[in-house]
């Protein structure tokens, strides 16, 4: 579960490495978010081999899509899955990926989604 003030890890190839939760949306008054939710974030910290290349700057704004918890995953057969970070994966205004690709597992539940995590990444859980 995804609250304000919450720093996270960068799943994808956009430069940042570490960002923070600002506001959570989908939702009025809404105080969490769990897997696959839209959340807006500042970048925090940005990758050493990437700082000039990068397609992030720090302090910028952006929305992500959380794609990792370390909240469990119950699915309806029974079986639970937990990741051992939270990740997300960064989109511009638009809702499209900024990054072209994918590092990690992806749930199978992200797969669903109108944005196409699930062609980028590498492996399903």
């Amino acid at each position: 579960m995804i609250q304000q003030q919450t720093k996270l890890k960068v799943a994808d190839n956009s430069g940042a490495k570490v960002v923070k939760c600002i506001k959570v949306t989908n939702g009025f008054n809404k105080k969490f978010a769990l897997l696959g939710d839209l959340i807006v974030i500042s970048v925090i910290k940005l990758r050493n081999k990437a700082r000039m290349t990068s397609k992030v700057q720090k302090g910028e704004v952006y929305k992500a899509m959380i794609i990792r918890t370390k909240k469990n995953i119950t699915k309806k057969d029974g079986m639970t899955t937990m990741f051992n970070t939270n990740a997300v994966s960064l989109l511009n205004k638009q809702n499209k990926l900024i990054a072209s690709r994918i590092l990690g597992p992806v749930p199978k539940v992200i797969k669903k989604r109108k944005i196409k995590i699930g062609t980028l990444s590498t492996g399903f859980v």
